[in-house]
């Protein structure tokens, strides 16, 4: 591709635009160290290892695969402020909710990209269990399960854990591509994702790999350098929508996936990843489960993505195309 352009991101509505020639220009901006893995499996003074205490004093129990807890630091609380509704340019209301942590393994050493299909496997049900019981909670709106992985994206710890954030209201991007699904398949009668997966899988360009549940692409409307879309072949709403099987093929594919990016510039790849699952109490024919992949990693293992100026004042922009990124990715299988 040469010259520049701009592409729909169909599930937000939003443009991208796209500038491959920006690839070419000097680099004389910061370098951050290149990321390390943790070196020792049990660290006494890490707040998320097993037998551990944490910042409050209470000390974790010796857990030997997943372990749950509700967030010392929480984002959300019970007690938000009372709704202030007479003054149009100071409007506000209360959101509450519930924070937690997952750790993933007791290894501290350990990270997504090096732990076994059937560890991933233990994770994934444990995603699902977090999400069926808030999901019963009529005070609860949306559930947000993520992870922040490396200390570029913010990862305030290297124990492989990830965070679950329940809110009354539904947030910003879920609440548009909840929008957008939702307007594809009163239009169409038919997933907007499952459709766009089927042409992606049919032209071959974007996807990296896929297996008989899962496919791993990089989105023709990808805004970070190596981002990718998993997306279900069969579509589902939740992850309580899939069987052994596709729970199966998931762990195999998120396995995959996060020790092809450790080979990309052969260090721990940083990035944050999401799973964007149907509002709570919604009808679900429209919506499709995904996962994000966002790294920002751009050139180097110390050089990276920097979301600022044009990407702050008007639209998200990419130097890397997705073709290329896609390319690379696919070299490295």
């Amino acid at each position: 591709m040469t010259g520049s352009e701009r592409r729909l991101n169909l599930l937000t509505g939003e443009w991208v635009l796209i500038s491959p020639e920006r690839m070419a220009r000097p680099w004389h901006g910061a370098v951050a160290p290149s990321a390390v893995a943790a070196a020792v499996h049990h660290d006494p003074q890490c707040n998320l290892c097993s037998g551990a205490p944490r910042m409050t004093g209470v000390r974790n129990p010796d857990y030997q695969g997943i372990y749950v807890f509700d967030n010392d630091f929480p984002a959300l609380s019970s007690g938000a402020l009372q709704p202030q509704i007479d003054d149009p340019f100071l409007v506000r209301e209360p959101e509450s909710g519930v924070c937690r942590v997952i750790c993933y393994s007791p290894d501290h050493a350990g990270r997504m990209a090096t732990m076994s299909v059937a560890q991933i496997r233990t994770v994934i049900d444990a995603w699902s269990e977090q999400f069926a019981e808030l999901d019963a909670r009529p005070d609860i709106g949306a559930i947000t399960i993520f992870e922040n992985h490396g200390e570029m994206v913010g990862a305030s710890n290297p124990h492989p854990h990830g965070q679950i954030w329940a809110t009354h209201s539904i947030p910003n991007e879920l609440a548009k591509e909840d929008e957008r699904q939702r307007a594809w398949f009163e239009g169409h009668g038919s997933s907007l994702l499952g459709e766009y997966l089927r042409h992606e899988l049919g032209l071959g360009t974007r996807v990296i790999f896929s297996n008989d549940a899962f496919a791993a692409l990089v989105p023709f409307w990808a805004t970070w350098p190596f981002e990718t879309i998993v997306l279900p072949k069969r579509p589902v709403a939740a992850l309580t929508d899939l069987d052994d099987a596709q729970r199966d093929g998931l762990a195999e594919v998120l396995a995959r996936l996060t020790a092809l990016y450790d080979r990309v510039f052969d260090t721990p790849f940083p990035y944050s990843m999401g799973i964007h699952q149907r509002p709570c109490g919604s009808d679900a024919a429209h919506f499709t489960l995904h996962f994000h992949f966002y790294p920002p990693l751009l050139r180097s293992a110390s050089i990276r993505k920097f979301m600022v100026g044009f990407e702050l004042l008007a639209m998200p922009q990419r130097d890397l195309t997705p073709e290329a990124a896609a390319a690379r990715l696919k070299e490295l299988l």
